[in-house]
């Protein structure tokens, strides 16, 4: 089952796709969350992009400066597109030096960070339609993803945010959603419990 409505995901797909042929951009939010587990997309497109890029998209978009956020913004047939810029926008980890692995033609940021990105993004909107969407997002990556559960430990360490762990081991364990991951609920019960086992011992 996906979260939200097929045409409007569809839309959203066809914009990013003709982003990747024009723009260089890291990949992150819920398109990136798709693109690693091959569950739920997403109906908006978060990227970031250097200074420069951001002349470029400028030259060809209408451009919104969000302030109060810090970042960028652009609305096309019924899409949001997100745009971050390093050294300005503030998300729960510096953009500067994000990691990125190529996955079907698009710099997608490494999983560990994604997976720090969407917590940030779920404890700043908990009680929204996004924030349920983070969940399942969160869910997804646990479920379906290789983690370096060292890795992502060290980068939480090196930020001083070691309470995403527990806060991580608390959504799983209260997460019940399990239609949209296209599993009966014994198998989703199999499934939280192995990932809960892994984060218990690592």
């Amino acid at each position: 089952m996906e979260y939200w409505h097929n045409m409007i995901v569809e839309k959203s797909w066809n914009v990013l796709q003709q982003l990747k042929g024009k723009f260089d951009f890291i990949l992150i939010g819920g398109w990136a969350t798709y693109l690693w587990t091959r569950a739920n997309k997403s109906k908006d497109i978060d990227i970031v992009v250097t200074i420069e890029t951001l002349e470029e998209l400028k030259k060809n978009f209408s451009l919104q400066k969000n302030d109060r956020l810090r970042k960028y913004e652009i609305k096309t047939d019924e899409v949001d597109i997100d745009i971050y810029v390093p050294f300005y926008s503030k998300l729960t980890l510096p953009l500067e030096n994000l990691s990125f692995e190529i996955i079907e033609g698009f710099k997608v940021i490494k999983v560990e960070e994604l997976l720090i990105l969407k917590q940030g993004a779920e404890k700043d909107r908990t009680f929204s339609e996004k924030g349920e969407k983070d969940r399942i997002d969160i869910m997804g990556l646990m479920l379906y993803c290789d983690i370096d559960l060292k890795r992502y430990k060290e980068i939480l360490k090196s930020m001083k945010k070691e309470e995403y762990i527990n806060d991580l081991i608390t959504l799983i364990k209260n997460f019940s959603e399990y239609s949209y991951f296209n599993v009966t609920p014994r198998e989703f019960k199999i499934k939280k419990q192995k990932v809960l086992n892994i984060l218990k011992y690592h």
